[in-house]
């Protein structure tokens, strides 16, 4: 039977609606559903290629360059587990459980075992209190001098986060093997511990410590400390809903709906804890969303170098998971005020209603703005990506947290961090 013009032009136009909505369905999935991850340098006109080289060129300098002004990754021997190696704040002469966590996903990653399971060997080495009777028992000391004595034995939860997720991707990229190597084993006890470690006290070298565990049951918060005498508050930099979503997946199946309902409450709180004018973050705040802060940091009431990292963090959730468009307004909002102040000008530091604190250009805030691109809704974003693209690799005595924060954003942005199903 022969079809009028016109009826098949209908049906081309219901069969391109079709698709179009299908596509709709899928991306509103999230990557971490469909495997679909944006690589937003290509989408802004760079050559896939030319993204792979420079993200491998930026690993490569980072952890092996210059070990004078390059490289922040060192190795440090050998023990009955095998290689053993460190991340370190070259400017401070210590280790901290946020690069080495930090270095562990950035080496998964890029499928790069042998420098993971260094990073992972050196932390659980010197890092991880095993002993019954130490407060801390089960997490790590968050900062140690690179000979591996603690500065401080008392935990900062952002580490354990990370441990756990790479953990996690470890066990699906490469499967489990044994002792530390069992890397699904390692994760599942890290997270168990997180939010069920009982309430322990005892002394530490800088004295006595009352340490229980890392997220509020009823807040369903991480708290910014898990010590007893100041653990009712967060860090909005530490709330991570892309991974608690995978937690409550993967995670003991008994705290599953815990995690389920922390991702809510974190995207709630990213609500309540941003400027609604400027986006902007505090770096310390209360569950409710105030700001936070105390006298040896007065400044924890302002967008600083923790609350950088907050847009990555909601950006993120949105990208993998799609479940709060709220996200991409929160993106929209901040990229507008950063691209306000100039984008080849803008400063580092500001309050939360947009007063400039300090001028001084941080590469590692170029990182984390770039990511919020993946949230954004309006064209600015692509100026974003394009001035990461634009950054060189950090290098010099502040190459520590400017470049932890430039690799994992290159990564994010080039669509090269994925979510890896553990076995």
């Amino acid at each position: 039977m022969k079809r009028s013009t016109g009826s098949l032009l209908i049906l081309l136009v219901c069969a391109f609606l079709a698709a179009r909505g299908q596509h709709a369905r899928a991306a509103a999935k999230g990557a971490a559903v469909t495997g679909h991850y944006r690589n937003l340098f290509v989408e802004a006109g760079v050559p896939k290629k030319a993204v792979a080289q420079k993200v491998d060129a930026a690993f490569q300098q980072l952890f092996h360059g210059d070990p004078n002004s390059q490289a922040i990754y060192y190795a440090a021997g050998s023990n009955a587990n095998g290689a053993l190696a460190y991340v370190t704040d070259v400017a401070h002469h210590d280790v901290r459980t946020e690069g080495m966590s930090y270095g562990m996903m950035i080496a998964v990653q890029l499928g790069k075992k042998a420098e993971f399971d260094a990073l992972w060997n050196w932390a659980k080495t010197y890092m991880y209190h095993a002993a019954a009777d130490h407060p801390a028992r089960g997490f790590f000391s968050w900062s140690m001098k690179t000979d591996g004595t603690p500065n401080d034995e008392t935990p900062a939860p952002d580490g354990e986060e990370y441990f756990t997720m790479a953990l996690y991707f470890a066990s699906g990229r490469w499967g489990n093997g044994t002792g530390i190597y069992d890397y699904r084993a390692e994760a599942d006890r890290l997270l168990t511990d997180m939010l069920h470690r009982e309430v322990l006290r005892g002394r530490t070298r800088r004295g006595p410590y009352a340490c229980g565990n890392m997220f509020d049951e009823q807040a369903k918060m991480v708290r910014f400390v898990p010590g007893l005498d100041r653990n009712n508050f967060t860090d909005p930099s530490y709330h991570l809903p892309a991974f608690y979503e995978l937690w409550s997946r993967w995670g003991p199946a008994g705290d599953r709906a815990f995690w389920a309902e922390a991702a809510a409450a974190s995207r709630d709180f990213f609500q309540k804890a941003t400027n609604p004018a400027t986006g902007l973050a505090p770096d310390y705040a209360n569950f409710d969303g105030t700001p936070y802060s105390f006298k040896w940091n007065a400044g924890a009431s302002n967008f600083r170098y923790d609350a950088w990292r907050t847009a990555m963090n909601w950006s993120v959730d949105w990208a993998w998971w799609a479940k709060d468009p709220r996200e991409r307004e929160l993106s929209d909002r901040l990229q507008a005020f950063f691209a306000s102040k100039g984008m080849q000008t803008y400063g580092s530091l500001y309050t939360l209603a947009g007063e400039q604190l300090s001028a001084a250009r941080a590469t590692g805030l170029i990182a984390t703005n770039a990511v919020a691109s993946l949230a954004a809704t309006n064209a600015r974003s692509r100026e974003f990506v394009k001035a990461l693209w634009n950054c060189p690799v950090p290098a010099g005595p502040q190459r520590y947290y400017d470049g932890t924060l430039y690799m994992l954003s290159m990564l994010h942005v080039s669509g090269r961090f994925r979510v890896w199903t553990p076995k």
